[in-house]
């Protein structure tokens, strides 16, 4: 059973880790070169897109499944792997859900709220293009270092 969730942390991790990926190096370089109305209708539209029953199993249940691996981990701390648990567990915990939770969901209502084709809008997207972007890169990596440790502690298993 263990195995069995930690294969599917180290799915859900790397799904993230692919999704974030394609945002830093991709879809934000992209909106970019948009006129600022287009990029921010753009940007908005993939903000109540991706709020999906698929992207919200994928997203929520690693986090679920980390909280589960991490107890496990420190219950059974003298097994072999878990360790790598923990560090999975903490890196997509924090880096992915606690960064978007803090970061990232509240620029996205900042930029909700402005209509695409004002000046406020002009003035947030400039800004949001560059901190959202920085705050994707650390999602990025601690996604893709979760998946990392989970496919290390199934190999210790």
């Amino acid at each position: 059973m263990w195995f069995s969730l930690t294969f599917l942390a180290a799915i859900g991790s790397g799904l993230m880790a692919g999704l974030f990926f394609v945002f830093s190096v991709t879809i934000m370089n992209a909106f970019g070169k948009l006129p600022a109305p287009s990029g921010i209708a753009a940007m908005q539209s993939i903000n109540t897109t991706i709020l999906n029953p698929i992207f919200m199993t994928a997203f929520m249940g690693t986090a679920l499944l980390c909280v589960v691996l991490a107890i496990f981990g420190v219950v059974r701390w003298s097994q072999p792997g878990a360790a790598w648990l923990i560090a999975g567990a903490v890196l997509y915990v924090v880096g992915t859900m606690l960064v978007t939770m803090v970061f990232n969901v509240p620029l996205n209502d900042t930029l909700a709220a402005v209509s695409p084709d004002s000046a406020e809008g002009a003035s947030l997207w400039r800004n949001y293009l560059e901190v959202w972007t920085r705050w994707n890169h650390v999602r990025t990596v601690a996604s893709t270092g979760a998946l990392a440790c989970f496919m290390l502690a199934l190999r210790a298993q």
